[in-house]
């Protein structure tokens, strides 16, 4: 199993294409016809046998908790701070004044508190966990996969995951429809009406996704691990059959042997 980083070569030297204009190749690499070598911080080209050991699917692993802390970080601070923003914003009449429901300010309080405790703690899971992969995943040796720790924090990446991707945003839909009601009601009831209505097509959409969304994954990963599970059958067939075979070539030589 071959591994080209940086630390192994220089900085400067690359695979130039086959076909190139001029026909002059500076190429280092071993394998030329199989693939292009790029000095970049893309994940090391692996080869065939390479890519069915267990540290080859701890990488991958690697790279989609990368991949998922990375979007979380980013989706709970963004929708956090607009939260943040709209309550600091909103501007309330005295009781006295406002014709808003107080049964919808308890709501509009306790959704927002919601909303960005919830993306505060997949952001900090995210902080948390994601420079110690970063270290390991900007290495490009597979060979360290095991120094990181993405497979003992995997439920905290999920529980991060899910936070900010869907119980967040599903409380940031429910912030604006709230928010909305706060903010027109007083001005027009037709007004704040709307924003309910259009938003209930909206929430249903986004559930429907979501759950299509998991159930396919779910089957994909279903039929990775069934395709899997067959292969070492036939694995475990083909070794079982070896195995046979050299019995009975034994028993047939001891048989001439005595025959002899």
């Amino acid at each position: 199993m071959s591994v080209w980083s940086a630390s192994t070569v220089g900085n400067n030297y690359y695979c130039a294409h086959p076909g190139s204009r001029d026909g002059h190749s500076n190429n280092w690499c071993p394998n030329f016809t199989k693939h292009q070598c790029v000095m970049s911080g893309e994940t090391p080209i692996q080869t065939d046998d390479a890519l069915h050991t267990p540290a080859y699917l701890s990488w991958r692993k690697l790279q989609l908790s990368r991949a998922k802390l990375k979007a979380s970080s980013k989706t709970s601070a963004l929708l956090s701070g607009f939260a943040m923003v709209a309550m600091v914003e909103v501007q309330l009449n005295p009781p006295s004044d406002t014709r808003v429901p107080p049964a919808m300010l308890v709501a509009f309080t306790v959704c927002t508190t919601l909303l960005v405790a919830v993306h505060m703690l997949a952001l900090m899971i995210s902080t948390c966990i994601l420079p110690n992969i970063e270290a390991i995943g900007n290495l490009h040796s597979i060979s360290l996969v095991h120094e990181s720790p993405h497979e003992r924090l995997h439920w905290y990446i999920e529980v991060a995951w899910a936070f900010s991707t869907l119980l967040g945003l599903i409380l940031f839909l429910v912030e604006i429809a709230i928010l909305c009601w706060v903010k027109f009601y007083d001005l027009s009831e037709t007004a704040a009406w709307s924003a309910c209505v259009v938003l209930i097509p909206v929430m249903i959409i986004f559930l429907a996704f979501a759950i299509h969304f998991y159930m396919s994954l779910a089957t994909h990963k279903y039929e990775v691990t069934v395709t899997g599970i067959k292969e070492l059958e036939l694995l475990k067939e083909q070794i079982e059959k070896g195995d046979h075979d050299g019995r009975m070539n034994n028993l047939t030589l001891l048989d001439q042997g005595r025959v002899v």
